[in-house]
């Protein structure tokens, strides 16, 4: 197999490397065509997301593949305008098995940032569909890459490798769900307009959350954060009101002094007749009052609380990951077997081919004789000779080859290609009464043989 895969990635690039190897969607297609012309490889498949540039090729046989490696990372260094040393440093690349199971476990998640995320496996089919609307995808990369996206799908349905959030966000949004029924029926408070809010805002309307309310110091920040998700913005100084309706409360903001006191948030569970409210509170120091979490009604986390929720998760991934090898290494070998049984298949219609051609040579031969009067039997006799020296010429030299080279293993395997069982010759058919030769009966104890 001449299949390799190199590239970097968030383990062996910093961000600054990434940004600039990353690949433009517009300029993937015209990249895949120029690595097939300038790097000489024969299929190419390029994947490029935010934490990683990746190239999947088949070189063309009589190469080394590490030094075809080598070659196209030169070749991704010049299409960027990059220094060559400063690439080869951070880059890496995998041949033949290894190649296959780093693309499986880039499409499983078990390469990501976070671990098990899904989101990999779109970003790789979408890659694998423009390589093969840019003409670069052959029969190689069409045979293998529908294979190896039924492994790693797979891996997502036979583990648990994406069930538990291994994101502070994720994780808030999570608690949400255990405690409240129908998320369809909540509304969100969230105080603040950094990274992290807008991460949980994603993740809120994601699971279906009735409203969003984002309140922050200022109303401009406020206002950009809610019109990516349909929300309100609100100041600070409106949260007490706000308190009313907000089934779930999550701060992330980098004020100095809490945000929100037991006093104002008992007045709004009062208000609420007691319907209970989630706070999470993921900021450092705490937006909250500790003594919240004293009041009945109220559920209060803080970001330690998530922390310890993340790390369990993450435990219960690497444990799922495990699993998740062992079914890759189980999907390979039976995709690698499957490529030497298409070697054989190959082989076969080649000395069919070439056995139908000597056939048909000593068969017109034999025609042209009848076609002259000569006499038949012996016309039969030869032609039955002739095809039979023809058959046996090739691989009698290469046993004789074999036994002088003291190739006793190619002796052996020999016999079983040719079904001669160890140490016995076969015997030669009995002539009959009217001349024609006796055969022997067919073997009836074989599986899928009938007689009829």
């Amino acid at each position: 197999m001449n299949l390799i895969a190199l590239g970097i990635n968030h383990n062996s690039a910093a961000v600054e490397v990434r940004e600039r190897v990353a690949f433009a969607p517009e300029q993937v297609g015209e990249a895949l065509v120029d690595v097939c012309e300038q790097g000489q490889v024969e299929e190419a498949v390029i994947l490029s997301t935010c934490n990683r540039t990746e190239l999947y090729a088949i070189v063309p046989e009589g190469f080394n593949p590490a030094d075809k490696a080598l070659q196209l990372i030169d070749w991704m260094a010049n299409y960027h305008h990059l220094s060559v040393e400063e690439l080869r440093r951070c880059a890496y690349h995998f041949e033949a098995r290894q190649a296959l199971q780093h693309i499986v476990q880039v499409a499983s998640g078990l390469d990501s940032m976070v671990l098990g995320e899904p989101q990999i496996f779109g970003q790789l089919k979408s890659a694998y569909a423009v390589a093969t609307e840019s003409g670069t995808v052959g029969s190689e990369l069409g045979r293998l890459f529908p294979r190896l996206f039924a492994i790693a799908k797979r891996v997502r349905t036979d583990t648990a490798i994406g069930e538990n959030p291994v994101s502070v966000a994720y994780a808030a949004v999570d608690l949400a769900r255990h405690i409240f029924a129908d998320l369809h029926q909540c509304n969100a408070l969230l105080v603040g307009a950094g990274e992290t809010i807008e991460l949980v805002a994603r993740h809120l309307i994601e699971a279906g959350v009735s409203g969003i309310v984002i309140a922050n110091r200022t109303l401009g920040r406020a206002r950009e954060l809610a019109q990516k998700f349909g929300a309100e913005a609100v100041l600070l100084a409106e949260i007490p009101a706000q308190l009313l309706d907000a089934d779930i409360v999550i701060t992330s903001t980098a004020s100095q002094l809490p945000i929100l006191g037991k006093g104002a948030v008992e007045q709004a569970v009062k208000a609420r007749k007691h319907r209970p409210m989630l706070m999470v509170d993921i900021a450092v120091p705490r937006d909250i009052e500790a003594q919240v979490g004293d009041l009945r009604d109220v559920y209060l986390y803080s970001v330690d609380d998530l922390r310890e929720i993340v790390e369990q998760n993450m435990r219960s991934r690497r444990t799922e990951a495990r699993k998740a090898d062992q079914i890759i290494a189980e999907g390979i070998n039976l995709y690698l077997d499957d490529l030497r049984s298409l070697a054989a298949v190959d082989v076969v219609k080649d000395y069919r081919r070439m056995a139908e051609q000597m056939r048909e040579i000593e068969l017109q031969r034999a025609l042209r004789a009848l076609a002259r009067g000569d006499d038949p039997q012996r016309i039969a006799t030869q032609l039955a000779r002739a095809i039979t020296n023809k058959l046996i010429h090739a691989p009698t030299a290469g046993l004789r080859q074999a036994s002088a080279d003291g190739r006793q293993d190619l002796l052996a395997h020999a016999r079983k290609l040719l079904g001669l069982a160890a140490g016995h010759r076969p015997e030669a058919p009995a002539p009959r009464e009217d001349g024609d030769f006796e055969l022997p009966p067919p073997d009836t104890e074989k599986p899928g043989h009938t007689l009829q």
